[in-house]
């Protein structure tokens, strides 16, 4: 497996799909900080993340941007036709992404990378067109999930880890 990008789907994979509002009308989502390790452990193998998501709200912004994340796309309704045209401009194949997504418009995309995964709690007809079908629901940490199984399945899982406490144990003085 050599995975050089990987997309992730928001709604139902980092959440849990619910779509909250006050009286006032305002929205909120509710993140799990554990997905967070997975994008550390991305960061430490140098692996893009690209968040597409056909939502386009300020709340899923300010994640990304909290946490980095290399390239996000939003009100996205043909995922497969941005993350065709974003592999090609970064030299990377579908073959060489790894995708997570829950839902009927992600499953062009679970179909034509590499490597696709589903939350536990995906429709059945979704899950049965992904590669791995993974234990955790979205908004449960299954982001985190996928990723230290790509990296597990990489052979890279212990590299990363000691990188990690490497680079947090350092005295910065």
């Amino acid at each position: 497996m050599n995975i050089k990008l990987v997309i992730t789907d928001i709604d139902g994979v980092w959440t849990d799909g619910g779509m909250y509002y006050d009286n006032n009308g305002n929205e909120f989502k509710k993140f799990n900080t554990s997905d967070s390790a997975g994008v550390m452990m991305l960061r430490g193998l140098n692996i893009p993340l690209v968040i597409m998501t056909g939502e386009d709200t300020a709340i899923v912004k300010r994640r990304a941007e909290k946490l980095k994340v290399d390239y996000l796309f939003m009100g996205i309704r043909n995922k497969l036709l941005v993350a065709t045209t974003l592999c090609r401009d970064l030299g990377v194949t579908l073959e060489e992404t790894a995708f997570i997504g829950d839902d009927i418009n992600d499953v062009p995309l679970l179909r034509s990378v590499g490597l696709s995964a589903t939350p536990a709690n995906a429709a059945d007809y979704v899950r049965s067109e992904a590669n791995w079908r993974l234990s955790r629901k979205g908004g449960d940490g299954v982001f985190r999930e996928f990723v230290e199984k790509i990296v597990t399945e990489m052979g890279l899982f212990d590299k990363v880890m000691s990188e990690y406490y490497a680079r947090i144990t350092r005295y910065d003085g």
